[in-house]
């Protein structure tokens, strides 16, 4: 190799080892050539020793390239599971009946179940305000969490309707959908009651809030538990775009296996290593 390459540095056994990995990876996959080629190597060193189904993989490329992610940003990713959170087919939501095309399809992306809030430090009894209060304190982690686009409007955001004052738990504006997000938070279980307050929020919003340019208000219900069946129907004769999903308090890797996967600091120690 340097007889050929005399002006190349960094062909360490290490590194030889890892690009006959990644061509043996790729050896039968050359219509996806291009595709790996626009994230980083040491994207793709992650991606080899992370992900093994082709399919889940492809998911993390293309999303690392639409949205910028950084090397850190998709471990990050890969590590509270975003893949199968993401594309849950259970996913309950009304969005292909409610929303026209091509909006449906991103409002559908935007969803997950569940949300992984598993930075937050609460007492094993809390209320929705506790909740809040937290999600807010960690709006960083928090706009990471639900996802590229999101830009933070309030919190218990002041509606006056009829004469009475009511206030949204939560208020975004998602900037590729290009429309307001009302997140209502619930401490408890899902019930039925709890997608038509939601409804009656959206179609506040749309009234007083929204401008003629933007889209449609969406609403996403968090409940610490759900049932599938009762969320659906629920959403059956409503009109207005809700999804409904729960979030996860809990890491999303099981303490047992954590020891076994690398931190981030140890990946870019190894990487500056070899490559810096």
């Amino acid at each position: 190799m340097k007889e050929t390459f005399p002006d190349i540095d960094g062909f360490s056994p290490r590194n030889l080892d890892y690009m006959r990995q990644f061509s043996k990876t790729y050896a039968n996959f050359k219509e996806i050539k291009d595709l790996i080629t626009k994230v980083s190597w040491s994207h793709n060193l992650v991606l080899m020793s992370k992900i093994k189904d082709i399919n889940e993989r492809m998911w993390y490329i293309d999303n690392s390239v639409e949205y910028g992610w950084s090397r850190t940003m998709l471990i990050h990713h890969i590590e509270t599971n975003l893949y199968d959170r993401s594309t849950k087919e259970r996913k309950v939501h009304n969005f292909k009946k409610s929303l026209p095309s091509p909006q449906s399809d991103l409002a559908q992306q935007m969803l997950k179940d569940p949300y992984n809030f598993g930075f937050l430090t609460l007492a094993k009894k809390y209320k929705e305000k506790d909740l809040e209060e937290q999600l807010v304190h960690h709006i960083t982690n928090f706009l990471l969490e639900l996802g590229t686009g999101f830009a933070f409007v309030g919190k218990q955001y002041p509606l006056e309707i009829g004469g009475d004052d009511y206030h949204i738990d939560l208020l975004f504006y998602h900037l590729k959908l290009r429309c307001y997000i009302v997140i209502e938070l619930k401490a408890d279980k899902f019930m039925p009651e709890y997608a038509g307050k939601l409804n009656f929020y959206l179609s506040a919003v749309d009234d007083l809030v929204k401008e003629d340019y933007d889209n449609p208000t969406i609403g996403i219900l968090l409940c610490a538990t759900k049932d599938d069946v009762k969320a659906e129907y629920a959403l059956k004769d409503i009109n207005k775009p809700i999804g409904i999903s729960q979030y996860d308090l809990s890491k999303a890797i099981p303490e047992d296996l954590k020891s076994s996967l690398p931190t981030i600091e140890e990946i870019e120690s190894e990487i500056e290593e070899k490559f810096l």
